[in-house]
């Protein structure tokens, strides 16, 4: 049981390092005339999915187990769905009263594709390279700098006003320093994944979508919970989905690094439930969205209830996975 302790030790200290880092993404995005949906969904998601890129390259190089990586991944974004969902559920007056970016939609079809393209290897059961490199990774990276082209182009204003005396480079270097400190806890907790998976005699996809999926989570859950506390649902949205986006990148950055055979071939069926839940799940998120495309809604019953309807179904895909990996 010791594991769990350091395991729970980890979970908390990436929790703190979150929230300061949310604090500083919201004045950055109050400070400058960056798009609101770039400093969320790229620069803070590029962050908080830290945790997700150096656990995958330390299971991949360190333990030697490909399958966390899927259930890391895979796991993760499912999980960040729910944080949209139970924003939607549980905020759902507050996101009829913000302004999301148009280019969030788009990244949320960018991200439904790439749940697609993770079904492949699954059904086929076969990689397929182009100079020794999988085709899946390369149609991944190109996907992901179109939705870095779409939230760049994003006009989207800030929500809320600038109360702080700190100058933008102080924000800066604080930010770096959060930063480092999240992806120290996030490489340890690779290793108390791996331990706590053998402890309980999980599959590594379950342990890696379970421990390390919510572990390497916790960064958007409680970043994208400080910024709907502020209003700033174009940023959370931004986090949550630029983090699904960059968190595909980070299977095609493991299956460069492994070379044991290919990161894409699971024969570990919880994979199928994480792609097909993902799937459903990034269509509620979708539907919410396009409701939204960058325009505030007068506070309505029924826009309220689609918002909750579509969070409550995301949070059901992630407890329907639970229930059928055990």
């Amino acid at each position: 049981m010791m594991w769990v302790g350091i395991y729970a030790a980890l979970a908390v200290c990436v929790v703190f390092f979150s929230i300061k880092l949310a604090n500083y993404v919201d004045l950055i995005d109050k400070k400058t005339d960056l798009s609101g949906a770039f400093i969320g969904g790229v620069i803070l998601a590029a962050v908080t999915s830290l945790p997700e890129l150096f656990t995958s390259i330390s299971a991949v190089l360190f333990v030697k187990q490909p399958d966390l990586v899927i259930g890391n991944i895979l796991g993760s974004n499912l999980f960040n769905m729910c944080i949209f969902g139970g924003a939607a559920l549980i905020a759902a007056k507050s996101l009829c009263k913000s302004t999301i970016g148009n280019s969030h939609f788009k990244t949320t079809v960018i991200t439904f594709i790439m749940f697609a393209i993770m079904t492949l290897p699954v059904v086929f059961k076969k990689d397929f390279e182009f100079a020794g490199i999988s085709v899946y990774s390369i149609i991944l990276l190109v996907l992901y700098a179109c939705s870095i082209k779409f939230m760049a182009g994003d006009s989207a204003e800030s929500e809320g006003e600038d109360t702080s005396d700190l100058t933008l480079k102080q924000i800066i270097i604080r930010f770096i320093i959060m930063a480092v400190l999240l992806v120290t806890a996030s490489i340890f907790i690779t290793i108390a994944t791996d331990h706590l998976t053998e402890e309980f005699n999980l599959g590594k996809t379950v342990g890696g979508a379970l421990f390390l999926g919510v572990a390497t989570s916790l960064p958007e859950l409680t970043s994208s919970i400080a910024l709907i506390r502020k209003g700033n649902f174009n940023a959370c949205a931004g986090n949550v989905m630029g983090s699904g986006v960059f968190n595909f990148c980070i299977i095609s950055i493991a299956d460069f690094l492994y070379r044991g055979g290919s990161v894409y071939i699971s024969n570990d069926k919880s994979s199928s439930y994480l792609n097909i839940f993902g799937l459903v799940s990034t269509a509620a998120v979708g539907a919410v969205l396009l409701m939204k495309k960058g325009k505030k809604d007068a506070e309505n019953a029924g826009l309220k209830l689609f918002y909750r309807l579509c969070g409550l179904s995301i949070l059901g895909c992630y407890a329907a996975f639970l229930i059928l990996s055990n």
